[in-house]
């Protein structure tokens, strides 16, 4: 069992940065894709970002290419986003998940519960 517990969210003018990190529990951390969703109010949850379980292997949306870092250390069991350039439209719930390759909502075995993001214009 894997608990994933998600911080570092908030609220930042638009060009600003956050970092929001996942803690993770559990031993199987370092074999298990991490990634970062995310739900806007009225919209579907959507694949933000995506890394390997080795770091090797990133995927971005390309709504966020060039903006958002994701990162893993697997010897603190945390994920994280490093988000700059921040855009009103990336205001949302932004949401931790651990699975198998390749992570989408489906394969997403383990959620956490959410972090909110709220980017001013």
């Amino acid at each position: 069992q894997v608990q994933l517990v998600e911080s570092g969210g908030g609220l930042v003018q638009a060009g600003g940065s956050l970092r929001l990190s996942c803690a993770a529990s559990g031993r199987t951390f370092r074999t298990l894709a991490m990634g970062w969703f995310r739900q806007a109010p009225g919209k579907e949850r959507e694949s933000v970002a995506r890394i390997s379980w080795s770091g090797g292997s990133t995927y971005y949306a390309d709504s966020v290419k060039g903006r958002f870092t994701i990162s893993r250390d697997n010897a603190k069991n945390t994920v994280y986003l490093q988000m700059n350039s921040l855009k009103p439209e990336d205001t949302a719930v932004y949401y931790c998940a651990a699975g198998r390759v390749p992570l989408t909502m489906t394969t997403a075995a383990y959620w956490g519960q959410g972090t909110q993001v709220t980017v001013s214009s």
